[in-house]
């Protein structure tokens, strides 16, 4: 895939919920919550200040991390999902 986000803009897959619940349920998909938890693909060269410096990115590519759940912009790219966000929209890095 040749596609790099601009600016602060972070490109992320979204990571599929649990299909059970604790107690062994199976969720069908139209019961299922949108995710919002995802894996960095790419990043942005970072956000330009006034004078023109730019400010680097605190999340890398291939960062697990957690978005809200109505943040950013659904595309499709090569046939694969992803949503198109500023990093100000990620709430933090899920640690390993």
């Amino acid at each position: 895939m040749k596609f790099k986000p601009l600016h602060d803009r972070v490109l992320i897959e979204s990571l599929e919920s649990e299909e059970k619940t604790a107690g062994g349920i199976i969720i069908p998909d139209t019961a299922k919550e949108k995710p919002q938890e995802g894996k960095v693909i790419a990043v942005g060269s970072g956000a330009k200040t006034e004078d023109g410096k730019i400010i680097p990115m605190d999340v890398k590519v291939g960062d697990r991390v957690l978005f809200g759940k109505w943040s950013g912009t659904e595309v499709k790219i090569d046939g694969k999902e992803y949503s198109i966000m500023k990093e100000s929209d990620i709430m933090g890095v899920v640690g390993k």
